[in-house]
């Protein structure tokens, strides 16, 4: 799990390669002690959860660690490697949550309802044990009856058919890289009739029944085999009891259950968020996300004080905070407290998560980057840098947790236009972290451009000179480290970006017999807070200084550039400035600012060559969002009137469901656009977006 987070938070190269040789390890462990405890008649039998399962979530666990560092690795031969392991991972996780809704839909009604009382049910501490458990005073039979419910180890031996025939495999990392080989398809191969329903395994031809054939393992369970095809899936009704039910009296039973949690639900979320540039690969993992359904498992796993619970917080927090904060299209949260639903930012419920983590692990200094972070969405910028800045004078073991730490401290610098920070942070970013030197000298150098700026305004004259001369060689060096570093074998989005938007300076300033600084157009630090979302975390006197910086492009001091700039340079100012408007409340004048500089721009004339094609899509996306804000508003208005539920309340001329319905119409041209730059990361908050729409229109609000 270290060497898992340590590869995942750096993303240097010989960790991950680390990472992946002790996940190896792992899936082998898991492996063999999964077939043991299958076998062996003394090992632990729950009352929930077929024989073995705890090995089975390891083995799991390690497959989907593997998934991700694999996704994360620069090939793309391993990054489908590892959205394949993901599917496998699913099916036993699957199966783990299965046997919990059996054991629930087996109790009565009256026993289910009871469970979180003294009278819930314990698991069994072993096969043979002595100690006797109290069964609920209705049924004195029932416990008997479900205790062994799903207990292997007779029914293992009964002709059960091989696991791998079913898809829950718990196989050894050298079984993994013989099934995960991948070969020229055969062409004369006959073409078999695609199935109507989908059948829960990939190995559906000979490489299944030859490696059933090989296996030496015949004594495997048979409730595996009913609980881990996902074509017949119960209803989710999982334990949702609290760490002191009796339920979970044996800590076997809760390592299980809140690692299923953990896992499964991670898993939902992060597939739920596939943005639309990527659905393709839906079809490698063979099954859909479910958003709602995965929070709420995180939340579970997270009330466990074991390392599972604190993964699930911290991935909480982490979606929360960075994920959702994100996105501006979002579903209000209902409820109030631990009560509160898992919709849009449940800001009480995650600042209660917060408190209890740093109550449990006060010397983690994780807690401390996700309550910065936390009070930036609050639009509390510098009492986030405070806490970024405090948490820098404790070393923490983990270098790359400070290498984290400086990157937000980078962007909070950005955020609050500390320029001189900015720069001299993402700078320290370069020595500590080698995910994007090419972004982080882009930004840095970003940085000084304003500073050039602010001083030629001022008429300092020196200090534009020493700040261009910066400037233009962070600038000019961040193309150099482009390229290094690839995502699923292609190239880092950002890195793309930086390439195209220095060639098109240098080609104006040859063309426009000027300075490379001078060649600049649109702010490019406030393209990077556009890109980060940064305005959603500005408070009023930020976003007006975010305002000023963008006046720039029109100012007297640059008016002999700006009469040169294309479609596409002024349609950058557009997006730029309507996103800090709407974030002002000033939708009107966003609107305006959209449909004059870019509604009415030809599509056409904002692609090819080095123009930037991003601000189509964003044009629109943008206006959804503009639409969706009035829409809020109309709804608080509503909630704040007269208590008549039937009466409508508009706000600029339409009421809530009006402005739902025309926003649905600009996402939905969004998310249709064709591809360009950045598509992936806009991809994100349009997908939320959608997602957000469609629970509107079924009622969740």
């Amino acid at each position: 799990m270290v060497a898992f987070l340590r590869a995942t938070l750096g993303f240097e190269p010989e960790v991950m390669r680390e990472a992946s040789e002790r996940l190896a390890d792992a899936e082998a462990s898991a492996s063999t002690d999964h077939r043991r405890a299958q076998r062996d008649q003394h090992s632990y039998r729950s009352s929930i959860y077929p024989a073995g399962a705890e090995f089975a979530l390891c083995h799991a666990e390690a497959q989907l660690m593997t998934a991700v560092v694999g996704v994360l690795n620069e090939s793309l031969t391993e990054s489908i490697k590892g959205f394949y392991k993901l599917r496998k991972a699913f099916i036993t996780l699957d199966g783990i949550l299965q046997a919990e809704t059996k054991f629930m839909n087996g109790l009565p009604r009256t026993s289910r309802n009871s469970m979180r009382s003294v009278e819930s049910f314990h698991s069994q501490k072993s096969v043979g044990s002595n100690k006797q458990t109290k069964a609920p005073e209705n049924d004195p039979d029932l416990l008997r009856k479900h205790a062994m419910t799903t207990n292997a180890s007779q029914e293992a031996e009964k002709g059960a058919l091989d696991q791998k025939e079913k898809g829950l495999v718990c196989t050894s990392a050298e079984d993994d890289e013989e099934d995960d080989e991948f070969y020229d398809a055969d062409e004369d191969h006959e073409i078999q009739a695609k199935p109507n329903t989908y059948t829960g395994h990939i190995e559906v031809n000979g490489t299944s029944k030859k490696a059933a054939e090989n296996s030496t393992d015949s004594s495997v369970s048979s409730d595996w085999e009913k609980l881990t095809s996902p074509t017949s899936s119960p209803a989710h009704q999982t334990l949702d009891q609290d760490p002191d039910s009796d339920i979970f009296s044996n800590p076997i039973d809760v390592f299980i259950h809140s690692g299923a949690n953990l896992c499964f639900g991670l898993l939902l979320v992060m597939i739920s968020m596939i943005p639309p540039a990527f659905s393709k690969l839906l079809f490698i993992i063979g099954f859909h996300g479910d958003r709602d359904r995965g929070l709420n498992l995180l939340w579970q796993a997270s009330k466990f004080h074991n390392i599972n619970g604190a993964m699930a917080g911290l991935c909480l927090l982490g979606y929360y905070n960075a994920i959702v904060g994100f996105a501006d299209i979002l579903p209000e949260p209902t409820g109030s407290g631990e009560n509160q639903s898992v919709q849009g930012y449940p800001k009480e419920r995650c600042e209660a998560l917060l408190v209890d983590m740093r109550t449990r692990h006060p010397k983690s200094q994780l807690w401390l980057l996700e309550e910065a972070r936390m009070e930036a969405m609050n639009r509390r910028l510098e009492k986030a840098m405070s806490i970024l800045q405090n948490a820098a004078k404790q070393k923490s073991p983990l270098k790359q947790v400070a290498a984290l730490n400086m990157f937000e401290t980078s962007l909070e610098a950005m955020y609050m236009h500390e320029y001189e920070l900015c720069a001299e942070s993402f700078i320290k970013c370069v020595s500590m972290n080698n995910w994007s030197h090419a972004l982080y000298y882009y930004i840095a150098g970003a940085a000084h451009v304003e500073l050039y700026r602010l001083c030629k305004i001022r008429q300092d004259l020196v200090q534009a000179e020493k700040h261009a001369n910066i400037a233009t060689e962070y600038l000019q060096t961040a193309p150099q480290h482009a390229g290094k570093k690839k995502f699923m074998a292609r190239q880092l989005p950002f890195d793309v970006l930086v390439n195209r938007k220095i060639q098109k300076w240098s080609s104006r300033a040859k063309e426009w017999h000027c300075t490379f600084i001078d060649a600049i157009g649109v702010s490019p630090l406030e393209e990077m807070i556009f890109f980060w979302n940064g305005y959603k975390r500005m408070d009023s006197a930020q976003l007006e200084s975010s305002l000023e910086r963008l006046r720039w492009s029109e100012m007297e001091e640059n008016e002999r550039f700006w009469k040169r700039e294309e479609k596409d340079e002024r349609a950058v100012l557009a997006v730029l400035r309507a996103a800090t408007m709407r974030e002002m409340g000033r939708w009107e004048e966003a609107e305006s600012c959209l449909r004059e500089g870019v509604l009415k721009i030809d599509k056409s004339e904002l692609k090819g060559g080095l123009r930037d094609d991003w601000t189509g899509p964003c044009g629109s996306y943008e206006m959804g969002v503009v639409c969706w804000m009035r829409g809020k508003r109309a709804r608080k208005n509503k909630e704040n009137g007269d208590g008549n539920e039937k009466k409508e309340v508009v706000v600029d001329g339409k009421s809530e469901d009006e402005w739902a319905k025309e926003c649905e119409g600009w996402i939905e041209k969004a998310a249709k656009w064709e591809s360009y730059e950045l598509d992936a990361r806009i991809g994100l908050k349009v997908a939320t977006a959608q997602d957000t729409l469609k629970k509107y229109w079924d009622g969740i609000r």
